[in-house]
């Protein structure tokens, strides 16, 4: 297995997150703002087209499939035009996807249309992760993805609101325009994106050979065995914790309103804590906030049946958002870690996917439990899935830190 690289002892001068901030942190609040401003006007736009009810719910899952099926790929593609490119072309990809969705009154086209959204998303996130695993010093770098994680997340907490303030102005058709002009945006900040250099090959070795996914897969197997298993229950987890708290307000029978409340709290905390605890990952090390953020999101999850009404719901589903906004990077932290310099898009490209394998087994995994035993039975399960998580994430991260003092711990 090929090691991570070794922590730097010291941070490097002159290096600032602040100095990065546009090229590298804009395109992410306008990806997620375009993406955002869409999603909750797409199972509407489908009812309108004649889907049912079903149908409508299939066409929000195809972005999320789409994502999913296209991670390797995505993986060739930023190896061959390289991350700068990459960002551009997944944003110019996701303005198609939604202008087909927009313009069309066939069923079968929108669909596609959000197949294409889902594509972009997998382009994206794979283009960006490994440029800022490779641009942004070691003794920076969980700071520099949670902060990524973070930013992506704050837009897609604005896209909404920007996107019901036009459908209310104009229409629904308005919210893709919304979501154009970010996914576009982002493709126009991503294009003045410094390129990277490309490290010189040392005097009197031979250049390394050419690596392939099936090299990558063999070469990294353990780590995909060990942490990737990890990553998949953490996916797992949290895309569950979106449906579980207004599931269960629903079955406490409060008002949609206050349930809209207790999600929209939750949603404020976990955005607030994301830098927080990405320099705690640098300083202290992974496992200081892997493993508290999936203990926290689990005994949260167990306590979450014994709740009874809007007091102790809300307790529970703060406590759901810090767990998970402590964890804000942390799956893109862990995977730069481990990702080699040559070849890391298809190291990255096989994370992704066990990332995006785990996010669409979750859900579907609450689903089935709260159809054939009870919701309960379903969120205490789920939060069973964090406790593993924190588990595996505790046995298998390396027991060390990167941070300024660079010291190993043992």
């Amino acid at each position: 297995m090929a090691s991570p690289p070794p922590p730097t002892s010291s941070a490097p001068t002159g290096f600032s997150l602040r100095k990065i901030a546009i090229p590298a942190f804009g395109p992410s609040l306008l990806f997620g703002i375009g993406e955002g401003a869409i999603l909750p006007i797409v199972p509407l736009t489908a009812r309108d087209l004649g889907a049912s009810v079903s149908m409508a719910a299939l066409m929000v899952a195809l972005i999320s499939i789409g994502s999913l099926l296209n991670n390797i790929p995505a993986s060739l593609i930023t190896m061959r035009w390289g991350e700068r490119w990459a960002i551009v072309v997944a944003g110019i990809w996701s303005g198609l996807g939604m202008s087909l969705c927009v313009l069309t009154s066939h069923l079968g086209l929108f669909a596609t249309g959000c197949l294409m959204v889902g594509m972009s998303q997998a382009v994206y996130n794979l283009a960006r992760q490994s440029y800022m695993t490779e641009a942004v010093p070691i003794t920076y770098r969980a700071r520099a993805l949670s902060t990524l994680g973070g930013v992506m997340r704050i837009g897609m907490f604005i896209g909404p609101f920007l996107a019901a303030a036009a459908v209310h102005a104009f229409g629904l058709q308005a919210a893709y325009v919304i979501g154009i002009i970010g996914v576009l945006g982002a493709a126009v900040v991503g294009a003045r994106i410094p390129d990277l250099p490309v490290p010189p090959h040392p005097a009197g070795q031979d250049a390394p050979a050419t690596p392939t996914l099936v090299s990558t897969l063999r070469d990294h197997r353990r780590v995909f065995l060990t942490i990737g298993v990890g990553v998949v229950l953490v996916s797992a987890v949290r895309a569950s914790r979106q449906a579980v708290i207004p599931l269960w307000a629903e079955h406490l029978a409060l008002a949609p309103a206050v349930a809209s409340l207790i999600y929209g709290l939750a949603g404020g905390i976990d955005m607030l804590v994301f830098y927080p605890a990405g320099k705690v990952m640098d300083y202290k090390g992974r496992r200081w906030v892997a493993v508290p953020s999936m203990l926290i999101m689990g005994v949260a999850m167990l306590l979450m049946p014994l709740t009874t009404g809007f007091a102790t719901l809300l307790m529970a589903a703060l406590a759901i958002g810090f767990g998970n906004g402590i964890g804000s990077g942390m799956i893109m932290t862990l995977g730069a870690d481990h990702s080699p310099r040559h070849g890391r898009a298809h190291f990255l490209g096989v994370w992704r996917l066990m990332s995006d394998i785990g996010s669409s087994s979750g859900p579907a995994l609450l689903s089935l439990l709260a159809a054939s035993l009870s919701l309960a039975l379903g969120i205490a399960a789920t939060g069973l899935i964090a406790l593993v998580a924190a588990a595996v994430l505790a046995s298998s991260i390396p027991t060390r830190r990167t941070g300024a003092g660079g010291a190993h711990e043992k």
